[in-house]
C-alpha cells in the first residue's frame, strides 16, 4: 500500500473512495471495466469521485497535454532576434586574435575589432562582450546580448578576465584593451541581458567568423 493515498472507485463492486490499495483491490480485482485511480490526498479523491471518472480523465489528459506542450516549447524555443550575436576567432591559443559583433535579424557587422597578436579565443569572447555593452550604452541601446562562451560570460559577471596568458611585448595592446574592460565593467552598471547561444540547437552563431 503506498502510504497516505487514497483510491477512488467509479466503477467496481462498491464504488467510493478507500483508503488503503487493499479495500480498492477488492473492488476492482477481477471486475470487467473497473474504473478506478489513487490520489496524494482525501479531499482531492473525494472532489474526482463526484466529479466522475469521465470529467477526471480529461482534465488529466489536459494537464498532461500542457506539460508536453510546454517542453515541446521549450525544446523549438527559437532566439530573439531583436539581438546582437558576438563571437571571436583565433589562429592558434595563443594567436591571432580578433572579435566581431552582429545584428541577429539582419546579419549586419555592428562592430569588428582589430587582430590582435599572441590572444586566445577565450580573451576574445570576454572582449566582445564588453565591447559590445559599451558600444550599446554610447548609441543609448539595450538589445540582448548571445555568447556560445560560458567563460567570457562568467568572467563579465566577474568583471576580470581570468586568463592565465601574460602580458609581453607581442600582446602589449591586447592587454590594454583588457585593461581598458575590465575598468569599463567596474565604472559602469548594465542591465542588457547576456544569454547563451544554443549552438546544439540554433546553428552556428550568426557571429561566427567561419573559419572552423
Amino acid at each position: 500500500m503506498a502510504k497516505g493515498k487514497f483510491y477512488v472507485v467509479w466503477n467496481g463492486r462498491n464504488v467510493g473512495v478507500y483508503s488503503d490499495w487493499d479495500s480498492c483491490k477488492m473492488q476492482i480485482e477481477g471486475f470487467k471495466g473497473a474504473q478506478y485511480k489513487s490520489f496524494p490526498d482525501r479531499q482531492s479523491a473525494e472532489d474526482a469521485f463526484k466529479a466522475g471518472y469521465q470529467q477526471t480523465s480529461q482534465r488529466d489528459y489536459e494537464s498532461a497535454r500542457l506539460q508536453v506542450n510546454e517542453t515541446t516549447r521549450l525544446q523549438v524555443e527559437m532566439p530573439i532576434t531583436q539581438s546582437i550575436a558576438v563571437d571571436a576567432a583565433c589562429s592558434g591559443n595563443p594567436g591571432k586574435m580578433e572579435f566581431q559583433g552582429v545584428f541577429v535579424e539582419t546579419k549586419t557587422n555592428l562592430f569588428k575589432s582589430p587582430v590582435y597578436e599572441h590572444g586566445t579565443n577565450n580573451i576574445g569572447e570576454f572582449l566582445a562582450i564588453v565591447y559590445c555593452l559599451a558600444w550599446q550604452h554610447k548609441h543609448k541601446l539595450s538589445y540582448p546580448i548571445y555568447s556560445d562562451s560560458v567563460n567570457a560570460q562568467k568572467w563579465v559577471r566577474e568583471g576580470v578576465c581570468k586568463t592565465k596568458i601574460e602580458e609581453n611585448e607581442k600582446n602589449k595592446p591586447l592587454f590594454e584593451v583588457i585593461r581598458w574592460a575590465e575598468k569599463w565593467l567596474k565604472t559602469n552598471s548594465f542591465r542588457v541581458p547576456i544569454y547563451k547561444w544554443k549552438t546544439e540547437v540554433w546553428g552556428e552563431i550568426p557571429a561566427d567568423f567561419g573559419r572552423k
